[in-house]
């Protein structure tokens, strides 16, 4: 399954195609994987976080959610460098969608309760990618720590 998911979504062609709902979400549970290991500590608490946006979003339960998770994890450890691989997901998922992403990574930052200079760089870095204003994630974090009750 990863492996058709990775020659879809790093492709050459011309024109990228979107992504069908699953294969967008495997991605983006990447992507969220990425910025757990940003920091070289992907524990428990990330990986539960993970599990909780990706049933979030889809209204998966528990075991899709962690099996999707799994299939992410084995992802992004093939994914191409974080610019190539946020790229290739801008180019296939909706404005909208790449901005409840960037709330979701947030939400992976703060996941273990401590604050890590590597894992929020990399968010910033992945809005810029993604065509997402400083402001609009400044907001998406500001909305995340004020729900985890981190303010």
């Amino acid at each position: 399954m990863f492996r058709n998911l990775l020659s879809r979504l790093f492709s050459d062609e011309p024109q990228p195609s979107a992504l069908n709902s699953q294969d967008s979400e495997v991605a983006i549970a990447a992507l969220l994987v990425r910025i757990a290991r940003a920091d070289d500590h992907y524990g428990k608490a990330e990986m539960q976080r993970i599990d909780e946006v990706l049933m979030r979003r889809r209204n998966l339960d528990a075991s899709q959610a962690a099996e999707r998770r799994a299939a992410a994890e084995m992802i992004e450890a093939e994914a191409p460098d974080t610019v190539r691989f946020t790229r290739h997901i801008k180019e296939r998922i909706s404005l909208e969608d790449r901005i409840g992403v960037i709330a979701a990574m947030w939400e992976i930052v703060y996941a273990d309760g401590k604050r890590s200079a590597s894992e929020e760089t990399l968010v910033r870095l992945v809005a810029g990618l993604l065509g997402i204003p400083d402001r609009d994630s400044a907001l998406a974090r500001q909305g995340v720590l004020a729900s985890m009750g981190l303010e």
